[in-house]
């Protein structure tokens, strides 16, 4: 397996972790988790929740529409001051991911509404090899729960 993603460049974050996890459906709930562990341990129970739907989301589109054999997804999780951000990276930049309508019976398509929904905020950034999606929940009054 080769990690198609570069590692991100250093950035002012209070904590920060990055977990790269190969394309297989079974990642996707140990990134959910993973992501949910980090919101408790760094003081933000309050967030585990839609951190961990927001994570699993992304890796989910990662994993159908941006993912290549033998290429790695990545799972990068930071907090600052101000939010907690949940970014999927995948080696597939040219297929950037859109929201859609739904039909009642469709199986898939709700990802992105689902994250639109829950982030404060959610973006696209086109990376040399590849994108990165991220989501960011604002922590004001996350220690609550």
């Amino acid at each position: 397996m080769t990690d198609s993603c570069p590692p991100p460049l250093p950035k002012a974050y209070d904590r920060y972790d990055t977990a790269s996890y190969t394309p297989y459906p079974r990642n996707i709930p140990v990134a959910r988790r993973h992501v949910a562990q980090l919101a408790l341990d760094w003081g933000h129970p309050g967030l585990a929740d839609a951190a961990s739907l927001l994570a699993s989301e992304l890796c989910t589109n990662a994993l159908l529409h941006g993912c290549l054999r033998d290429r790695l997804f990545r799972v990068e999780t930071s907090l600052t001051g101000k939010a907690l951000r949940v970014a999927v990276s995948d080696p597939r930049g040219e297929r950037l991911p859109a929201t859609r309508n739904a039909d009642p019976d469709d199986q898939f398509g709700r990802g992105l509404l689902l994250v639109h929904a829950y982030a404060d905020r959610w973006a696209v950034e086109k990376l040399t090899v590849g994108k990165i999606v991220w989501a960011e929940l604002d922590i004001t009054g996350s220690l609550d729960a």
